[in-house]
């Protein structure tokens, strides 16, 4: 990769420890210039290289946590590989291109299955299974526990993805969302993550629930 490309020089450390984890072959840099160009599609403004590059970093201070850590990490750079606004199927989407492109790689079935799995599981319609299902999935709702200015900003960026949307529809819906995850307990599965997040995730939710009734 070159060098004039900052955001992949700063995630190459993530795809080549995953990448060599599962055992697969080649270096997949092509693979992942092409999941970085897909975070980077016009139409995203939350699911985008910042949400990626948030979740990977987030990993990497985790890493001792899971129990497959290179299945974990995987799974986060395909979760959201297939983005469009107005689609039901992304996540399924996304795991069925990391599973034709891993099995291209050689790497085994069976962490295939975990991997589309755990894209699946970002899916955040039934609770997460087993521990490396929490980690994941807490990472990718890591961004409700950020502090209050970066939560903000993400709340703008998911109106901007949804733009399509008449305002007072996306406030019904967009309440909707965010208090099913406030009536969860805990918000998030994973000890560490849940010390860290939990009190501001709800704090969060709880102002941007009252600023959505206005």
């Amino acid at each position: 990769m070159s060098n004039a490309n900052p955001t992949a020089n700063m995630v190459q450390p993530s795809w080549h420890r995953c990448w060599s984890a599962l055992g697969a072959q080649g270096d997949g840099l092509a693979l992942m210039q092409k999941l970085l160009d897909a975070y980077a599609e016009p139409q995203r403004k939350y699911h985008t290289v910042q949400h990626l590059s948030e979740c990977l970093t987030l990993m990497g201070q985790h890493l001792h946590l899971a129990i497959e850590p290179g299945e974990v990490e995987m799974a986060l750079w395909f979760h959201d590989a297939i983005y469009h606004v107005q689609a039901r199927d992304n996540e399924l989407r996304s795991a069925e291109w990391a599973a034709a492109q891993l099995r291209a790689a050689g790497v085994v079935e069976q962490r295939i299955a975990h991997i589309t799995q755990h894209i699946l599981a970002t899916r955040h319609s039934a609770l997460p299974q087993g521990p490396d299902q929490m980690l994941l999935v807490d990472i990718d709702l890591s961004i409700l526990g950020a502090p209050r200015p970066r939560f903000d900003a993400y709340e703008r960026q998911v109106r901007e993805e949804y733009a399509w949307v008449p305002e007072a529809l996306f406030r019904r819906k967009r309440q909707q969302v965010l208090a099913e995850f406030l009536a969860r307990s805990p918000i998030y599965n994973t000890p560490a993550l849940r010390a860290a997040r939990e009190d501001q995730a709800r704090d969060n939710l709880a102002h941007s629930l009252q600023q959505l009734k206005f």
